[in-house]
Formats: structure tokens, C-alpha cells, sequence
């Protein structure tokens, strides 16, 4: 038996799994920390990775309920038709519920004795336990003449995504400046789940952002962000957040 414990702790833009991009550097503008857990938040340990561009992230799924591995699962790429073997896919329902991602390395911080590592193109939900941090070296992680079954490109879905003038607005006064551009990158892609892309019933969707709602809708084959609240509150079907100190 194998215990693992985490070395650090993502702090991503997404605050739920509903819009993360399915693959890491599909949305460069989602940025995220990684913040280094003691003993692992000694600065010798960090010694040499500013040289890499790229990080492979080994991860826990922690969003996923225990317990609930499928020997089969329906890829979204394959539009939630077929069913593929879980060991064929990058799915969370794995026997073991742990995740690989290479991100890129912005900067690595360091203050008194606090490791922060700054990462963007994430696909990492807020919160997610890191096991292990490993650079990526391009001469033996990018093999030219591999193939990749049933996913052999990026996906091609690009969307035009448009913004109500009060989205416009709030987009303006983002502090980071960015935040406009992380909803495109994530709108294009068409998050929504395979089977109501063919629903020609109108549906509003949300998607909670760092503290902020974003919603947004289609119109005419576009994604049309409607508005954007900041101060994120679940919506009245959600379940409501258990108070501070109180057990499961």
C-alpha cells in the first residue's frame, strides 16, 4: 500500500469543473499558483527549475466523488456518443483518481521561506492537491511521430463569443486586464456538455471564474456572455455552503 501525501496546493481561476478546459494550453490566459507545502517549501528544493519553460503537474482529482471508477467512460471528444476503455482517455473516473497536466512556468516566488509557483494554461480546479513536480524537456516529452487515437488534434470547435456591453464594462475594470481574454479562450471551445449542443431549446449557463459569475447563452451558433457578477453565490438549486466548523 502506497501513501501519498501533497507536496502543494493549486489556487486556479476556476472555481468549479463546469468550463475548465479538457486539456492543459488550451487556454493560456488561465493562470494559477501552485503554493509549496512545508517541508516541500524550501527554496533548494526549486533550485534550477527557472530554467524550464514547462512543468508536468501529477495531481488528484479531488473534485471527483471516492469510489467511483468506470472501466468504461463516453469522451466528450467523441461527442458523448461512444464508449471507450478508461485507461484510453484522460478521464477522472480512474480506479485512481490522479491526473497529469504540463503547464507553463511563468516565475517561481520566493518569501521568506514561502514558495509560490506562478503557472498559467491550466486545466487544474481551484484547490487541487499536487503529488509531484517534474520539468518537461521537449526532446523526450514531444515525440514527433506518436500517435493519438481517437483525439489526433486539438480540438477544432472555435465559437465566436460576443459580450453585452455590461460584460464589456466589467471586463474593463479587471484588475489583472486578462480576465476578457480567459472567457474566450474558454467559450470557443464550447464547454457545454456533447449532448445539448444539438438541443435547439434555449439554455442559459454559468460559470464561476475566480470571484466572479460569468453567464452567457448562445444566439445564432455564438456564445453571447449576457453579464458578469462579481462576489460569486450559488444559485437557488445549488446546495447551500455548510457553515465554518461544522462536521460533514
Amino acid at each position: 500500500m502506497f501513501q501519498l501525501a501533497p507536496i502543494g496546493i493549486v489556487r486556479s481561476c476556476f472555481g468549479e469543473k463546469f468550463g475548465i478546459p479538457r486539456q492543459a494550453g488550451l487556454a493560456p490566459a488561465a493562470r494559477a499558483t501552485l503554493q509549496m507545502l512545508p517541508p516541500y517549501n524550501q527554496p533548494a528544493a526549486m533550485r534550477g527549475l527557472e530554467g524550464f519553460s514547462h512543468l508536468w503537474l501529477v495531481f488528484v482529482f479531488h473534485g471527483m466523488p471516492a469510489g467511483r471508477w468506470q472501466p468504461t467512460v463516453r469522451p466528450p471528444r467523441l461527442g458523448g456518443n461512444r464508449r471507450l476503455g478508461v485507461f484510453a482517455t484522460r478521464s477522472p473516473f480512474r480506479p485512481n483518481a490522479i491526473g497529469l497536466s504540463a503547464v507553463a512556468l511563468d516565475r517561481i516566488a520566493i518569501d521568506a521561506g514561502c514558495v509560490v509557483l506562478h503557472l498559467s494554461g491550466v486545466d487544474l480546479l481551484d484547490g487541487t492537491p499536487v503529488l509531484d513536480i517534474k520539468p518537461y524537456l521537449p526532446y523526450a516529452d514531444c515525440i514527433p511521430n506518436a500517435t493519438s487515437g481517437f483525439a489526433p488534434e486539438r480540438p477544432a470547435s472555435e465559437l465566436a463569443v460576443e459580450f453585452s456591453p455590461a460584460a464589456t464594462a466589467f471586463c474593463a475594470t479587471w484588475p489583472t486586464g486578462d480576465l476578457r481574454e480567459l472567457i474566450v479562450q474558454i467559450l470557443r471551445q464550447d464547454p457545454r456538455p456533447a449532448y445539448e449542443r444539438t438541443d435547439p431549446a434555449p439554455k442559459r449557463y454559468g460559470m464561476k471564474l475566480y470571484d466572479c459569475n460569468v453567464r452567457w447563452e448562445m444566439r445564432s451558433g455564438a456564445v453571447y456572455v449576457t453579464e458578469i457578477i462579481p462576489n460569486f453565490a450559488p444559485t437557488p438549486t445549488a446546495e447551500p455552503p455548510r457553515p465554518a466548523g461544522r462536521p460533514e
